[in-house]
């Protein structure tokens, strides 16, 4: 599965619903959760944990894949 093809879904450690989101919504996200970070080099980080079946966490906010989520 290629990383620009794969959906990716985010949950706040509040949620119990995971919501599917674009790589644009996962840029905003990482900016607010660590905006000390490279936003595109974190984002490029979590889409290679997820091809390799894991769930990231970043601050309060989870990212999985459908296949890995349900």
């Amino acid at each position: 599965m290629g990383n620009e093809q794969m959906e990716m879904y985010t949950q706040y450690i509040y949620e119990k619903r995971w919501q599917k989101i674009t790589s644009q919504e996962a840029l905003r996200i990482i900016a607010e959760e660590m905006p000390e970070t490279d936003q595109q080099s974190t984002l490029a980080y979590i889409m290679d944990q997820l091809g390799k079946g894991k769930v990231v966490t970043l601050g309060e906010c989870r990212f999985g894949t459908k296949k890995i989520i349900g």
